[in-house]
């Protein structure tokens, strides 16, 4: 495997989703395989470099610069794959000192040297991003020292590729170890192989079930270790550099392929919504976007603004187009004003309070000539949360003998969601708490939380009741006056968003209140339009759902060549993944 090849191997799978990561391993994959090159048989033998290791052993042992024990050659767990015939899988413990840095207490570090954190390391590649020395850092743990050339890493489960070679002397958090080989070898050969694919898999196994697994002595000393010539080691890491910087440039050059295709794509969508955008020039720039969408659209994740600007269109009048004979909105919300008005006199429902005049200043955009700016209160006959059961001391119980109980988690986008495994409450908690008993129709609306704003609508007919984070909401008359499905979708959209985190309090966390929320500002349609409105986001979210799937699929076939590819590179074939491939 050399630079053309693995470029030429690149050009097929590029559109992979992890394709330059994958690539990475790949050629860790081979060099440790002894595939990156051909074998030198006037190089030194591994079997002979073995022979010298284990003379400095004893010589050390005599020294008394190591235990006996430490010498000793520790039994080999099964290696992985075969070796060129001039290599050796050896156990990790007969060719280095395993943890060889001495501990140290913070009082006694020297504030000049380098103090090394697991966030000072990158994944995958090994790179030192950060070099910080004692002084400059904060330490109140035992530390451990290390010495220039020794391979320092990171044992902890998550941080398995973090490996380095240390070019100065210093101190490294304890779940940094440092292995320093018996005998000088390549450390940055070394390093490289303790991030190979097979050890990482290795390690990762042996961690499975704790909760932050670490490797273990016992464990790392008998772990295989791939074992080349001392020459060989040295030409290894030198086409290793040179195939990792290749992937470096084709890793930046999608990086910014990816970032341009992404701001073309913004500024396509961004043009059609823009506040003080020339409705004459609307129609323009919707081809404009309909027609450069399907190049820019590559990634399943590029569809989320694509729906995003679809509910921003549907909000802003902007999607289909307005029917002069249609009911105004304003005679819309004349007639659910009077709706109110004989529910209030009949005793059906209880005035809304603090719900506000509307400035002149106060609406987010212009709208089109028929629709109207209207608080939600105005449209709601209650605007109410409800209770924690814990402060009611009701309790959790099974379904048959409770109400079931709604919370934030079940609330969704537009639906409820988690329904698979509902809770319950003790039914005498909608005695305690009738305002807040659920009715099909209510929207349910987040006030708090990491879910903070996201509404759906209660499509069932249960006996339910919420808790104190979600706010309920109960439209003066469902769907006959505005339609839920088109209030769910100015609540969920951006422009519906933007406008209720505006209102939010900041204290431990944010929330907003049942003031705020029956202040809400909608852009109201008239019914009719509503309807089209409805139609035709639904038309275009199905679009959207098989344009995901089909780049879903597609990613998911160029992960499978991409398999197919490395899989047959590193077959006892020895037949490269490129021949394989054409």
């Amino acid at each position: 495997m050399n630079a053309d090849r693995l470029l030429a191997l690149y050009e097929k799978v590029a559109e992979a989703p992890d394709a330059v990561p994958r690539l990475r391993r790949f050629v860790l994959d081979l060099a440790v395989r002894g595939k990156l090159g051909t074998q030198d048989a006037g190089d030194e033998l591994a079997s002979e470099l073995l022979t010298r290791i284990a003379a400095e052993k004893a010589r050390l042992v005599k020294a008394g610069a190591i235990r006996k024990k430490a010498a000793q050659n520790p039994k080999m767990v099964e290696p992985p794959h075969e070796l060129p015939a001039n290599w050796r899988w050896v156990s990790l413990g007969t060719v280095f000192l395993y943890d060889a840095g001495a501990k140290r207490e913070p009082k006694s570090l020297d504030p000049s040297l380098w103090l090394l954190e697991l966030e000072d390391v990158e994944k995958e590649t090994g790179r030192l991003v950060a070099r910080i020395s004692v002084a400059d850092r904060e330490s109140k743990s035992t530390k451990s020292e290390f010495q220039v050339g020794d391979i320092l890493y990171g044992k902890l489960r998550p941080y398995l590729t973090k490996v380095l070679v240390a070019d100065a002397p210093g101190y490294s958090t304890t779940e940094i170890v440092a292995i320093r080989p018996f005998l000088p070898l390549c450390s940055e050969y070394c390093a490289l192989a303790l991030r190979r694919p097979d050890f990482v898999d290795y390690v990762t196994r042996l961690g499975q079930g704790t909760k932050m697994p670490r490797l273990r002595t016992e464990d790392a000393v008998v772990s295989p270790f791939p074992l080349p010539p001392p020459a060989e080691q040295r030409r290894i890491v030198g086409s290793v550099e040179e195939l990792m910087a290749l992937l470096d440039r084709l890793e930046a050059a999608r990086t910014a392929r990816e970032a341009t295709r992404d701001r073309l794509t913004a500024a396509s969508l961004a043009r059609m919504t823009a506040p003080d955008a020339d409705p004459a020039e609307f129609p323009a720039n919707a081809r404009f976007a309909l027609a450069t969408l399907p190049a820019l659209t590559t990634r399943p994740d590029q569809i989320k603004p694509l729906r995003q600007t679809i509910l921003n269109l549907a909000v802003r009048g902007k999607l289909v187009e307005q029917d002069p004979t249609d009911e105004p909105a304003s005679e819309l919300v004349g007639r659910a004003m009077n709706h109110m008005a004989q529910l209030l006199a009949s005793g059906q429902a209880a005035k809304l309070k603090a719900i506000k005049p509307i400035e002149d200043d106060e609406p987010l955009f212009d709208l089109p000539k028929n629709w109207a700016w209207v608080r939600l209160g105005n449209l709601s006959q209650l605007v109410t949360k409800g209770s924690s059961p814990k402060w009611q001391g009701i309790e959790y119980v099974d379904e048959e003998d409770g109400v079931l109980f709604v919370t934030s988690e079940n609330v969704g986008v537009n639906t409820l969601t988690k329904m698979d495994t509902p809770k319950f409450v003790q039914a005498r908690f909608n005695e305690i708490e009738p305002r807040s008993v659920l009715k099909r129709g209510d929207i349910l609306l987040n006030l708090v939380g990491a879910s903070i704003g996201r509404s759906a609508e209660f499509d069932r007919d249960d006996i339910a009741n919420i808790n104190q984070a979600v706010a309920l909401i109960r439209p003066v008359s469902v769907n006959e006056f505005f339609l839920n499905r088109y209030a769910l979708m100015f609540l969920n959209s951006p422009t519906g968003v933007d406008e209720m985190l505006g209102s939010r309090v900041v204290n431990a966390q944010p929330n907003i209140s049942l003031t705020d929320t029956r202040n809400f500002l909608i852009p109201l349609p008239p019914l009719a339009e509503q309807h089209r409105i409805v139609a035709k986001v639904d038309a275009l979210m199905a679009l959207c759902d098989r344009l995901e799937a089909a780049l879903t699929t597609a990613d998911t076939t160029r992960a499978r060549l991409l398999e197919a590819l490395l899989h047959e590179a590193l077959a006892p074939s020895e037949t490269l993944a490129l021949e394989a491939a054409e």
